[in-house]
């Protein structure tokens, strides 16, 4: 492919020459020669400082946003008006525009989008389809499993993987779509046919800075991103702002369709949870599908509905989204337990905003309820570093209310002191009036808790979920909650290498 045909409909100000272009990269550690390098000014970083790096790895081509950077004769040129559109369009461009080929499903939201994600992934399988899959916990490509260093990737990255997920044959593909993704234009000349919206709390205010804003990237999603509207939009009538979107979408979308746990076009009926799942009649605008899953939990059944009007909207059957709802086991680091053959539960959860907290809490205090015991709950906890500062006390004060203990820690810390972050968290922890102690050192607060556990008590690790890494001042260090309470048991004395003591979904 050439120069100009990779650059056909970006918004180019200028340009020269007509190389072959044998890839594009926007990282210049990953120029090969014969690449086209886009030099992108970033919210942290101005990728047109690396030009002379790209040039000099063997790029034959730059395209620039920046109205400074004086054009070298050794390579073909580009001025364009907006880098990340230009990147999002090339890449369609290169890969031979792979999401006009694929009847694409976006979620946002604030919570609730990896397990509503996995829930159409597998409806869509039980309808018999394939699918790619693209998210915060993980990458589904042509078979293989990826992972997920952000939720939603750069628009070169997901081109390429909807190329090579097209070429093994798949037909859909379902995305969790980021706030700053479509703040920043990630996603921009994604075509999306369905788009989901799950509920919208406080999170991310570091960089959206108001609810407001933070907002208006959501609605993005449903008014097109260089695109037009999707054609069907599933919105969470519970939310307030779910009914805000409604009334957009009603002008721009030939289908809207509403859920919620007891209105809406889909809503749920005869809800029974206990210990091993769910059981609900899904009633849509002209059945009522009887479904049983294996996940648990009031926050899961709207998970459910939004994930069956999605696939109502795809035109699956009431049999595909029974059989990929019962189909669905687990969702990595959601609410998921580590079974060492102990007297207690232990269970990691990815909550991380105050709702999440909220909502996490109360289905532990539900779980020991309906266990027979008078268990408590014991939350282990952390804000993260240099992200929005107001969310910590609310935070606080939601695992506080929630729990019967709480062990204040670290969460990611990034640049932060750990201990200035508790201190922040500590406010709304105390307003609560719950039993707490603090433990900068994460490991060390998974054992106190751990330890202070109890025959019939649950302890909940909350914040990481499906993470791998603490992140700190000094960068990434592995750390896996799941993990790390498995050794703690083990060294406890508890029986973690039978096949029925493995992380598990409660079911």
């Amino acid at each position: 492919m050439n120069f100009l045909q990779v650059l056909y409909g970006a918004e180019v100000l200028a340009q020269s020459g007509n190389p072959s272009i044998t890839g594009i990269e926007y990282d210049s550690r990953k120029v090969k020669a014969g690449d086209l390098f886009v030099a992108v000014k970033g919210d942290t970083s101005d990728g047109n400082k690396f030009i002379g790096k790209a040039i000099a790895a063997g790029a034959v081509a730059i395209v620039t946003d920046s109205t400074e950077e004086k054009p070298p004769q050794t390579v073909s040129w580009a001025q364009v008006a907006h880098g990340r559109r230009a990147l999002a369009r090339l890449s369609a461009n290169f890969y031979r525009k792979p999401a006009e080929r694929l009847a694409i499903t976006g979620i946002t939201g604030t919570n609730g989008k990896s397990t509503t994600a996995f829930l159409i992934e597998s409806i869509l399988s039980a309808a018999g389809r394939k699918s790619a899959l693209v998210g915060t916990i993980e990458y589904h490509i042509a078979g293989k499993t990826l992972s997920a260093p952000h939720t939603t990737p750069e628009s070169l990255e997901l081109n390429r993987m909807l190329g090579e997920a097209l070429g093994h044959g798949a037909t859909e593909a379902v995305m969790e779509v980021s706030s700053h993704a479509l703040a920043q234009q990630r996603v921009y000349g994604i075509p999306f046919d369905v788009a989901v919206f799950t509920n919208l709390t406080q999170d991310h205010l570091d960089y959206h800075h108001t609810m407001e804003e933070y907002f208006a990237s959501k609605r993005i999603l449903f008014e097109g991103c260089g695109t037009e509207a999707p054609r069907a939009a599933v919105l969470n009538v519970d939310d307030d702002y779910g009914q805000k979107l409604i009334q957009i979408s009603r002008k721009r979308s030939a289908q809207v369709l509403t859920y919620g746990l007891a209105k809406g076009e889909f809503h749920a009926g005869n809800v029974e949870i206990t210990l091993h799942g769910t059981k609900l009649e899904i009633i849509t605008p002209s059945t009522r599908i009887p479904v049983f899953s294996p996940l648990i939990g009031h926050v899961n059944v709207i998970n459910i509905l939004a994930a069956a009007g999605a696939a109502y909207a795809r035109n699956c059957s009431s049999d595909a989204i029974a059989k990929g709802v019962e189909s669905l086991a687990r969702v990595p680091g959601r609410f998921e337990r580590v079974n060492c053959n102990q007297p207690f539960t232990v269970v990691v959860d990815y909550a991380h905003t105050p709702d999440a907290l909220k909502n996490v809490t109360a289905l532990a205090r539900n779980f020991v309820r309906n266990s027979g015991h008078k268990g408590r709950v014991i939350t282990v906890f952390g804000c993260g570093g240099d992200r929005d500062r107001t969310k910590r006390p609310l935070m606080g004060e939601a695992a506080g209310r929630g729990s019967d203990f709480v062990v204040l820690t670290s969460d990611n810390p990034r640049s932060e002191d750990p201990l200035s972050i508790i201190n922040d968290a500590l406010v709304g922890l105390q307003r609560s009036g719950t039993k707490y102690k603090t433990e900068p050192d994460r490991e060390a607060a998974i054992a106190l808790a751990i330890h202070e556990a109890r025959a019939g008590d649950i302890v909940l690790l909350a914040g990481k979920g499906h993470e791998k890494v603490q992140i700190q001042r000094d960068g990434a260090i592995p750390f896996d909650d799941a993990q790390v309470a498995r050794d703690i048991l083990l060294e406890a004395g508890y029986d973690c290498a039978t096949p029925r003591a493995a992380a598990e979904i409660i079911r």
